[in-house]
């Protein structure tokens, strides 16, 4: 115990689902009563069809797979009863024909010629039927050429014994052959638990494989089974919804060699999206698990199943660790396959941390606003870049550089997230941001000034950074010739 408090933390807290095992035993809530399942932890779904009908002839016309569904006990008794009347209504016919022809009467006389050899009554008949059937052929009782009714009987009597061998035969075959018992060693965890994984709340179960054999394309589903009422008013007692345990990702697709821990992550997708450790005590919810793969001896599908319901769910627990390396090999402890421990939690639902989460950010960006002001900083550049392009070309040369408008658009548009970040800080924070002396917020303001009015003000108003982007050391009307300076002024106006 010490060794696994070093590894797993002093916070976490051992929980075994056995009776055996130490630690206090997991939290349980309130007593209910006995819950209906939809399918049992062995596998066997819970539904009997009732009120069929005249459906019941489907049954006999697939009467193949009728045999091989029923028990084994019906299984032998309809073996043994179609070999028994079959025997017997064949041996009556080899009596009927020695009876009809005088034989019986004529047993021991050696001058006559009787259909069958040594068939003097029914006993002798049914042996002889047993030695042909059975191909045991102890050479006392055998066909005369005398008697063709005897061999008409005869050809009959093999195609009717070998369709009768290759049906039943087949049927116990296919019985014995089914991999239904190949699902006995695939195992499920008792309980199914939730906790936190990379970060996001998870619910979680464990599969393993007792055999050495392999489940070759193994492949698991779940299904959430849970009663509703659709906002048409229609009531759905079994409404089947899907749990992803890792269908987009390849997640699903096992390679079952030592146990998994199968996983499946709840969010805004997750049809548990609304549960909390609080609710789980009045849902009503059943999990059912379905683990489908193909058998690597005998090459056949095998299913297994299994089902969760919310007594069943332990919330804020983890499972323990089976998997150990030992010299040159992996071991695998199974006795603390069903094991789990407390680890911390959260207790409420994912669409109750993100609520939380939300209203306890204090920076709430305004999209609109920022996209607002940026569209009208790109409208007014916009409308300086076309009253430049009208401009003579000696003119646009001595106005500078051209991207002094991109500059200007940069600084104004920073301007302007600046100021509605500093109205979504608290106050305290709002007031040291507005210390004097900040030559950023100066530039900006004088810079957002320009692009309120940009063809109203002069070139030398603009901070020196400015001055020196477009490409002037003074005052640049002052060094126009007048003949430009009132074109400049009639096109402005």
């Amino acid at each position: 115990m010490s060794a696994l408090r070093r590894k797993l933390g002093d916070e976490y807290q051992v929980v075994s689902t056995s009776a055996s095992a130490g630690g206090p035993p997991p939290p349980r809530s309130a007593p209910r009563g006995k819950r209906q399942r939809f399918v049992d932890k062995n596998g066997r779904c819970n539904v009997q069809h009732g009120n069929l009908g005249g459906e019941t002839s489907r049954y006999l016309s697939d009467l193949f797979t009728t045999l091989v569904d029923l028990k084994w006990r019906w299984n032998l008794f309809i073996f043994i009863l179609t070999y028994t009347v079959a025997w017997l209504f064949m041996a009556s016919m080899w009596w009927v024909i020695a009876y009809m022809r005088g034989d019986l009467n004529k047993a021991h006389d050696d001058s006559y010629t009787p259909c069958v050899a040594n068939v003097y009554n029914f006993p002798s008949a049914f042996l002889f039927f047993i030695e042909t059937e059975a191909t045991i052929g102890y050479g006392y009782r055998y066909i005369t050429d005398k008697c063709p009714e005897g061999i008409i009987l005869f050809l009959f009597q093999s195609i009717l014994g070998s369709i009768v061998d290759a049906f039943l035969i087949g049927c116990m075959f296919i019985k014995m052959s089914q991999p239904k018992k190949r699902a006995e060693t695939l195992m499920f965890s008792e309980h199914a638990a939730i906790s936190m994984r990379d970060g996001k709340l998870t619910l979680m179960f464990r599969v393993g494989n007792l055999r050495n054999s392999h489940m070759v394309s193994a492949q698991i589903r779940c299904k959430l089974l849970k009663s509703r009422q659709t906002p048409e008013g229609e009531f759905l007692p079994l409404d089947q919804l899907e749990l992803d345990v890792g269908f987009s990702t390849g997640a699903d697709q096992l390679f079952l060699v030592s146990p998994l821990t199968i996983c499946h992550v709840i969010d805004s997708k997750s049809p548990f999206y609304d549960l909390s450790q609080r609710s789980m005590q009045t849902e009503q919810f059943e999990i059912v698990v379905i683990l489908e793969g193909i058998v690597e001896t005998t090459g056949m599908t095998c299913q297994a199943r299994t089902s969760y319901t919310e007594d069943e769910v332990l919330w804020g627990h983890r499972f323990f660790p089976v998997i150990s390396l030992e010299e040159g090999f992996f071991k695998v402890d199974y006795s603390q396959f069903h094991a789990t421990f407390e680890v911390p939690t959260p207790p409420y639902s994912v669409k109750e941390q993100e609520e939380m989460l939300l209203m306890s950010s204090p920076l709430i960006p305004p999209a609109v606003s920022n996209s607002k002001e940026r569209n009208s900083s790109v409208e007014c550049l916009d409308g300086l870049d076309e009253v430049a392009a009208k401009l003579p070309s000696k003119l646009q040369k001595i106005t500078g550089r051209d991207d002094f408008p991109k500059k200007l658009l940069r600084m104004s548009s920073t301007t302007s997230e600046k100021a509605y970040s500093m109205g979504d800080l608290p106050m305290k924070l709002q007031r040291i941001s507005s210390v004097p002396g900040n030559s950023e917020e100066k530039l900006g303001a004088k810079a957002t000034k320009m692009l309120s009015d940009p063809m109203s003000q002069s070139v030398a108003e603009l901070p020196p950074k400015l001055q020196k982007l477009s490409g002037g050391g003074g005052r640049m009307e002052g060094n126009l010739p007048p003949k430009l300076r009132k074109m400049n002024s009639d096109r402005f106006t």
